[in-house]
């Protein structure tokens, strides 16, 4: 047994992600090691997590995983573990599909107890009917409590806690409204000053956290079984001494650029070879590999600097022209291309590996669940960027995608000798990544 929650909310916009920092920063205060995850294939939120609770935060999507893999990486990765915290997407039951792909799906997967966090900005008693009706459709699924956020006062706090009780649920306190709380912007990267900002933040949240929320009362409520029900047998992997030969050389970027990166994603190239890490923005060289692998990020933002640092990117025309491996994935793939349009309309040479050309000029959202088949490989992966190409030349795709319904979208994935690139960021914790070159 161990205190487990999954922090859902009633709808977007409920401040999950400010509660979920909070509660992870004062519980490590607390002296308690606090495993954070997200629901969802957000590769931001995890960021956050991290910073929050000083252990890297891994994604559970039952679209792009298996339910039984979802199981194995949440025991695995809890083990040491405490507490384990769980960030819910979206509403409690809003999925690629009903409730498909929802927090609510993860769970009743996982049997874990659910803190609802209610915005109570705008309500008081009338949250009682909404609490109800969350309490009676959560089938199969344990609602240990609920939290208000955006509460003006001790006394609009007691409006609310009257509803919880009528509505036959535990309230375990709440978040006033502050102007100082506010989700760090999802384009500022992981420079130093992001950081410094993120964990001020956090430190503020924790705070509040500390003073209004029931702790003790809430971490009872959630006392749960570990580890959770899972789908096919569990080892400790604390306890199988590591077998497996590393053959590969694996460079990877990974700087304020470049930081999209699926923890379970490293973890499977870690299996496969001895990982170097390098920074586009900083190094002059490119590790020796056998595969490159370029993450998403925010290549725009920096894209001058990538400019100026000629002599990695023709190293790596050079490694490409050779049948060099490259797997790149939106920014990454950006990077690759021939030039880089930022906002203000400036345009900038890339790597040149590419002939496309690339532009966030007139920025433009293109979001969703993807999956495709390329040479015998199925994956399942998520699409997330406000750029474009505006050029590609006679560089058309190789494979045919679609979202979560089966609908085809025109997302491409170029393939160039021996680099592959494209807009999806793939899940490839239960993939081998290197059978797409085979």
């Amino acid at each position: 047994m161990k205190p487990q929650l999954l922090i859902g909310a009633a709808a977007s916009g409920s401040g999950k992600t400010i509660f979920t920092m909070g509660l992870l920063r004062a519980l490590k205060k607390r002296g308690l090691q606090a495993q954070p995850f997200k629901c969802g294939p957000d590769y931001i939120d995890t960021q956050f997590h991290a910073v929050a609770a000083g252990r890297p935060s891994v994604n559970l999507d039952t679209w792009m995983m298996h339910h039984h893999h979802i199981q194995r990486i949440y025991n695995r990765q809890s083990e040491d573990a405490d507490v384990c915290v769980t960030e819910g997407v979206m509403g409690l039951f809003d999925g690629y599909s009903r409730d498909k792909g929802s927090a609510a799906e993860i769970a009743r997967l996982l049997n874990l107890p659910v803190v609802l966090l209610v915005n109570a900005r705008t309500a008081a008693y009338s949250v009682a009917p909404m609490l109800f009706g969350f309490r009676h459709f959560a089938r199969g699924m344990k609602i240990a409590g609920v939290v208000f956020n955006q509460v003006s006062s001790a006394s609009h706090y007691a409006f609310l806690k009257e509803a919880c009780t009528d509505a036959g649920l535990e309230a375990l306190g709440y978040l006033p409204y502050s102007e100082e709380l506010y989700v760090p912007s999802r384009h500022l990267g992981l420079t130093l000053t992001a950081r410094t900002s993120m964990n001020e933040i956090v430190e503020k949240a924790s705070v509040l956290v500390e003073k209004y929320v029931e702790m003790d009362k809430l971490l009872n409520l959630c006392q749960s079984v570990f580890p959770c029900p899972y789908t096919l047998p569990y080892v400790s992997e604390t306890a199988v001494e590591e077998t497996l030969r590393r053959k590969l050389k694996i460079a990877v970027a990974r700087d304020e650029a470049f930081c999209f990166i699926y923890y379970e994603n490293l973890k499977r190239l870690a299996e496969q070879g001895r990982i170097t890490f390098f920074s586009p923005l900083r190094d002059s060289k490119l590790p020796a590999a056998d595969l490159v692998y370029l993450p998403g990020g925010y290549p725009e933002l920096y894209a001058r600097r990538l400019h100026h640092r000629r002599e990695i990117m023709q190293q790596l025309c050079d490694y490409a022209a050779e049948g060099g491996k490259i797997y790149a994935e939106c920014g990454g793939m950006m990077y690759l291309g021939r030039t880089l349009t930022t906002r203000k309309g400036a345009a900038f040479d890339m790597a040149g590996v590419l002939p496309i050309d690339c532009t966030v000029e007139h920025p433009r959202l293109q979001a969703g669940y993807r999956e495709t088949e390329y040479n015998g490989v199925s994956l399942r992966g998520h699409e997330f960027h406000f750029s474009e190409v505006v050029s590609s030349g006679n560089l058309a795709s190789v494979a045919r995608l679609c979202d979560a319904c089966g609908t085809e979208v025109d997302t491409p994935l170029y393939r160039y000798k021996n680099v592959i690139a494209g807009y999806t960021h793939w899940y490839w914790g239960e993939t081998d990544l290197m059978q797409l070159w085979k």
